[in-house]
């Protein structure tokens, strides 16, 4: 026997003259055999047991209300117990139910089949109370009398409430249930100060009857849409104070009424839709909108968390009771459906989506009576909230009246048979709506570009945003094109329009653009430049394929290939490999391969600069198995390795950094087994700092600053400080304990009066977004820079981006100088260079001058022209996202956003003057494309957010050493940003199509930013020198 009560009382109760039972208890029932008892817990309620009543107490023997026809006359039995020594007194009654929710003066069916019996079994000193209990279950208590009968008493209530009605809605044979239909749907711009979009609303009459029922409780119902009228208001007929005008009717074809009007069927079991059938055939939108009606009916009728099926997709959904209702609360998030989209790796460049769904059923009789399901979608760029769009969805179902004589049922075994004797013959379909691509008419086509090919022209100037704007079109060309249209296309192009079309077809990702570059580029008669054009634009690929990759493998295998394409080809290579694994598409042969290209040009690397453009792209490539690879190469390898490696170890995240890195790290930074240069110890103390540090480990960084030069200890200090001011930096907690010991937090320990520096500082805050500026500067003992960096980066809803990072470094200018080295220190060469990295890929080192001999004849044949650090169109956001709401009308999200970038950059030695300049120029355009697309047999709709802007940011640095102290300028400043905005609304009903536009413009002033005040007060003394 199943135990139904746990042998401890936990019933509260009392008894009195025309008494009350309070009952108010928490418990699971564990049901052995039928359905039929369902008792929705925790609940309060109160049932009057009517007289008479002993005066000592309540006997239960008489009085009880009279049994409903379906249970059969109790009779007496006894058992042995052996247990207790004796005989149990006990109670058998027999059950028979027609169905779930048989109650009270009800008969059975016929052809009901006997659910079981089922026992009360109590020691009982005295007579045996009238009771009754469900079939399937069984009482053993052991507790005392009182309690006893507390829990017995609670059953007869239990009892009673189920013959009276569940929350299981039933629908019965030859009954016809007529319920109303209401549809809203809105779609509007979060940005406009009152509502602004489209809405659709529509109602209609939903007939629902059983059909056919199997001994096991399973239902075919048939579900069938009558009188449908639908309306929608076009946003040009809305008056200036945004009060709708005369909402417009939507005249359906003959043939979509026609459709609309051929019934479902549905297999539905307790509540719970099992199948969904009709024809396969029929429109996707229209075969959707009958799903979202079905899905109405999908419930269960007690609280609980579980996983269903409906339109939305598979989606977990909680359940919970009070009184008549039942409220369904669904996890939007969870759901799985068939897989269809892509967004950017990148979260920062992604579609920010806040769902929520929540439906609300009333049933009373076993009766369905009202269904209210609304959810709404709140869906943005990652980077501007403020161009978000709101989706709101609502679906009423009420119940007109009560059943009207219906259709017979269909006789059949089974529910094929039942099925195939409808005459509609109809197919099992998924619950979860299918995706629907709408055909766009006015988007643009290459094949009509190539007809008009002479009289158009191709922008190439990326610092327009005219051009990032065409470098969208393009890509939506390409994306819908054939190969031989886009072979024809790179073969026409003029020469200086193919580094454009190459970036576009790389962007793109479709078969037939990458089957093109392949057969079109040519690594061996190719310009160089178009070839690193080719490279540069799939590193930067914000959502790179496994194609993608195998076409560059391709083309870097078995090939003699100018130094400089190799770099740029092994560079984007790890950053391939790093954003597939993101993907977790780290098992791909092509991955594997990829990473087997990187260390096997590591291991055959005969020169440093190889050795460390493989380190780099370790670094990009961010692979947990190739840490051991770097630690060898940092701890045994020459300035150049060490430093490359140390920064490849930089990029990976905290999880990564393990006492094994954290061990070589201290080596480095105390010089156990060799000396290093001072940049290589100043990246190991980092690594220690910004990767959950140890406290003797920042304890004894900070005991060592006592024994460096003045400078390093200077800029490492800063570096402690900085981490102190981060509110969010790993080792802040850790600091701030080891700064209250005034033993290490003291004038001995921070008095450093170098003028190396670390600062950081935000540029711009929005609701969104917060870009910082970061700046380190390193100087030797005499004053002589030694490396910059400067920081651009982004963070944005708990991810950060580094935009760009570009590091300048220079050694030997002590020695050119007439400098004095410190004992036992060798000469270093001669040397400048740079290293850039970009959204998170880094790029191959850029040399300036390589020795005294080098550097002269810079000097002598300087251009005067900066070096292009990076130049080019990027696909930053490529976002595609299908929403299927549970109305079964679709909406598709879609964000495309182009940025035109040229970053220069400039170093200049003056030995006559005694000066160094360096200079970064990063000018940029970014065109966003944000929209909404609703879909449904109704209407189509579409809002769209439009955002461009242009800017340019400079930093200068100016040294002059020839004075002491050495005099540092440090200049950064934004040139005017013009931008504009454009908000649109599409609505197309029937023959009936509308649009409609609002839109912005302005422009931010030019600034420079103040940095700190003592660069201020150099650069008042060293600029004003410089004009006159």
């Amino acid at each position: 026997m199943e135990k139904l009560f746990p042998p401890s009382p936990f019933w509260g109760f009392s008894f009195e003259r025309n008494c009350f039972l309070s009952c108010d208890g928490k418990r699971q029932i564990s049901k052995r055999q039928s359905s039929f008892l369902s008792i929705p817990l925790p609940y309060q309620d109160k049932l009057t047991i009517p007289p008479p009543l002993s005066a000592s107490g309540c006997s239960f023997s008489p009085s009880f209300p009279p049994l409903p026809p379906a249970f059969g006359e109790p009779q007496l039995i006894s058992k042995p117990s052996a247990a207790a020594g004796g005989w149990y007194k006990g109670l058998i009654i027999s059950l028979s139910l027609g169905e779930a929710g048989t109650g009270a003066g009800r008969a059975p069916s016929p052809g009901t089949a006997d659910l079981g019996t089922f026992a009360v079994r109590f020691l009982s000193p005295g007579p045996l109370p009238s009771l009754l209990l469900p079939s399937g279950w069984a009482l053993e208590p052991t507790m005392d009398p009182q309690a006893l009968w507390g829990c017995l008493c609670l059953l007869c209530f239990s009892l009673l409430r189920a013959a009276k009605g569940n929350l299981l809605p039933s629908f019965h044979p030859r009954s016809l249930y007529q319920y109303q239909y209401s549809l809203a749907v809105q779609l509007q711009h979060t940005s406009t100060p009152s509502p602004w979009g489209a809405r659709l609303q529509a109602e209609a009459l939903i007939r629902l009857q059983q059909l056919w029922r199997d001994p096991g409780g399973e239902e075919l119902l048939q579900l069938q849409i009558h009188d449908l009228k639908a309306q929608h208001q076009p946003e040009e007929q809305r008056s200036q104070d945004s009060t709708g005008g005369s909402p417009v009717e939507i005249a359906l074809s003959p043939e979509a009424q026609a459709e609309l009007q051929q019934p479902v069927f549905i297999s539905w079991s307790s509540g719970k839709v099992k199948a969904f059938y009709g024809n396969e055939a029929e429109n996707i939108l229209i075969s959707n909108l009958k799903r979202g009606i079905t899905s109405l009916f999908q419930l269960q009728p007690h609280a609980g968390t579980t996983v269903e099926e409906d339109a939305s997709g598979s989606c977990q959904v909680t359940y919970t009771m009070s009184n008549h209702s039942i409220t369904k609360t669904k996890d939007l998030l969870s759901c799985s459906k068939p897989k269809s989209g892509f967004t950017s790796m990148n979260k920062i460049f992604g579609v920010e989506w806040q769902p929520s769904s929540r439906s609300q059923y009333v049933v009373r009789d076993s009766l369905l009576q009202s269904v209210l399901a609304e959810e709404s979608h709140v869906v943005a760029p990652a980077l501007r909230s403020r161009s978000g769009i709101k989706i709101s969805s609502r679906q009423q179902l009420q119940l007109v009246s009560p059943a009207v004589p219906g259709l017979a049922e269909v006789s059949g075994q089974s529910l094929e048979d039942v099925l195939a004797g409808t005459g509609a013959r109809p197919q099992p379909l998924g619950m979860a709506s299918l995706p629907f691509r709408r055909v766009c008419t006015h988007c643009p086509s290459l094949r009509a570009f190539l007809k008009a090919f002479d009289r158009q022209r191709v922008r190439t100037d990326t610092l327009r945003v005219a051009t990032a704007w065409q470098f969208q079109r393009f890509i939506q060309m390409l994306r819908s094109a054939k190969k031989r249209d886009v072979l024809q296309l790179l073969r026409r192009a003029p020469e200086e329009a193919r580094p454009f079309l190459v970036e576009a077809a790389v962007a793109t990702h479709s078969v037939a653009s990458l089957a093109v570059l392949s057969e079109f580029l040519d690594f061996s008669q190719e310009p160089k430049s178009l070839l690193e054009k080719f490279l540069c634009a799939a590193a930067f690929s914000p959502r790179p394929s496994g194609e993608l990759l195998q076409l560059v493998l391709d083309k870097l295998d078995g090939k003699q290939l100018a130094p400089e394409i190799w770099e740029t080809g092994i560079v984007a290579v790890g950053s391939l490999v790093g954003k597939l694994c993101q993907q977790k598409l780290c098992g791909l042969q092509v991955v594997e391969r990829g990473v087997e290209t990187i260390l096997r040009g590591l291991r055959g690397a005969q020169e440093e600069p190889r050795v460390v453009i493989s380190l780099l792209a370790l670094g990009n490539a961010r692979l947990p198995e190739t840490i051991p690879t770097l630690l060898e190469h940092a701890e045994g390898g020459p300035t150049a390795v060490t430093t490359a490696a140390t920064s490849a170890l930089q990029r990976f995240p905290a999880p990564h950094i393990s006492s094994k890195v954290k061990q070589v790290m201290r080596r480095i930074f105390h010089q156990k087994r060799k000396s290093y240069d001072q940049t290589c110890h100043l990246a190991a103390a980092e690594i220690l700092l910004d990767n959950h540090p140890l406290p003797m480990d920042v304890i004894n960084i900070l005991l060592a600053t006592t024994e460096m030069e003045t400078e390093v200890a200077t800029f490492l200090l800063l570096k402690v400080q900085n981490c102190l001011r981060d509110h969010h930096h790993l080792a802040r907690k850790i600091l701030k304990d080891i700064m209250g010991d005034p033993r290490i937090n003291n004038y001995n320990f921070f008095s450093k009066v170098g003028i190396s520096s670390s600062f950081s500082a935000p540029l711009a805050v929005t609701q969104d977004l917060t870009s910082t500026f970061g700046l380190d500067l390193l100087f030797l003992e005499g004053g002589f820079l030694r490396k910059s960096v400067s920081d651009f980066s982004l963070l944005s809803h708990g991810q950060r981006l580094r935009a760009a990072q570009v590091t300048f470094e220079a050694q030997g200018m002590e020695s050119m100088m007439g400098e004095n080295l410190s004992e036992g220190e060798e000469e270093p060469e001669l040397m400048a260079g740079m290293a850039a990295t970009f959204f998170d890929v880094q790029l191959q080192p850029i040399v300036f001058f390589q020795g005294y001999t080098d550097l002269m004849g810079k000097v002598l044949l300087s251009s005067a022209e900066p070096t292009s650090v990076v130049r080019g169109n990027l696909l930053l956001m490529d976002h595609h996202q299908v929403i299927p709401l549970q109305s079964g009308l679709q909406v598709t999200v879609r964000l495309q956003g182009g940025l035109g970038l040229d970053i220069s950059a400039d170093m200049d030695v003056s030995i006559w003057e005694q000066e160094l300049k360096t200079s970064v120029n990063a000018r940029g355009s970014l065109a966003m494309d944000f929209q909404a697309e609703l879909d449904s047999p109704l209407l189509q709709a579409t809002l769209r957010s439009q955002t461009e802007v242009e800017t340019s940011i400079h930093f200068d640095t100016k040294l002059r050493f020839s004075s002491s102290p050495v005099l540092m300028c440090l200049q950064l400043r934004e040139e005017q940003v013009p931008y504009r905005e454009v908000l649109s609304v599409s609505q197309s009903a029937g023959s009936r199509s509308s649009t409609a536009r609002r839109g912005r413009r302005g422009a931010m002033p030019r600034r420079e930013f103040a940095l700190h005040q003592t660069n201020s007060r150099v650069c008042n003394l060293l600029l004003p020198a410089e004009k006159e």
